[in-house]
């Protein structure tokens, strides 16, 4: 019986965090794009390009993140193409983390007094340029926390990706569990290594917060 020692667990399970990260970032910064362009259709006055994209943050906000994996993981195969566990998970991960995100910034659009609006147009500027140049930078500064406070989540939610394959952190340990028999130690070193990957984030977070909050002060 081979014996694996702590530095043995503790170096699969790191390599395997490289993919939690890369995963992370794929969600976070495709995301942020398609969040970025779905406010800006919620953002006009067409009534119908508001509903269409609201019920697609309804969508994603009120549906299982697992469910939305399995979906795009063997929904895709229906039309014949081949996929895999690591396009499945990108894509899913994308889309969740706009819907949200996209919730997140309108928000912050919101809090912009409606003067601004009306300032914007008094200045003959049309929609593009109202946004462009008054609204989304005082919006982008409120949204900055927490839009980095989410980021925490969308960590935490690749973890499901393993369901369907993705060798990610929480796979790895499953993994590294059945191999070495000693599922404590292998599940409290993921447990350190989520902390160490979330907990900087959500002190930065905070800090930004803090110095937004003593900015209006």
């Amino acid at each position: 019986m081979v014996e694996f020692s702590l530095w043995d667990i503790l170096r699969n399970l790191l390599l395997a965090a490289r993919w939690t990260f890369v995963l992370s970032l794929i969600a976070f910064i495709g995301g942020g794009l398609v969040g970025l362009a779905l406010l800006v259709v919620r953002l006009t006055p067409a009534p119908w390009a508001q509903k269409l994209v609201a019920g697609y943050v309804q969508l994603f906000q009120g549906t299982p993140l697992l469910m939305q994996l399995f979906l795009a993981y063997f929904g895709i195969a229906l039309f014949g193409i081949n996929t895999s566990p690591w396009v499945a998970a990108a894509l899913a991960l994308t889309l969740y983390t706009s819907a949200f995100l996209t919730e997140i910034w309108r928000g912050c659009v919101a809090a912009i007094p409606k003067g601004q609006w009306e300032a914007a147009q008094s200045l003959a500027m049309n929609f593009g340029e109202q946004l462009r140049h008054v609204v989304l930078p005082q919006a982008s500064r409120i949204a900055i926390a927490p839009t980095v406070g989410f980021l925490v989540q969308v960590i935490k939610g690749t973890a499901l990706a393993s369901v369907i394959g993705f060798v990610e952190l929480t796979k790895a340990s499953t993994m590294i569990s059945n191999a070495t028999f000693k599922p404590f130690v292998v599940y409290s070193c993921v447990a350190l290594l989520y902390f160490a990957l979330c907990f900087p984030i959500s002190l930065y977070a905070r800090k930004l917060e803090r110095r937004m909050n003593d900015n209006r002060r």
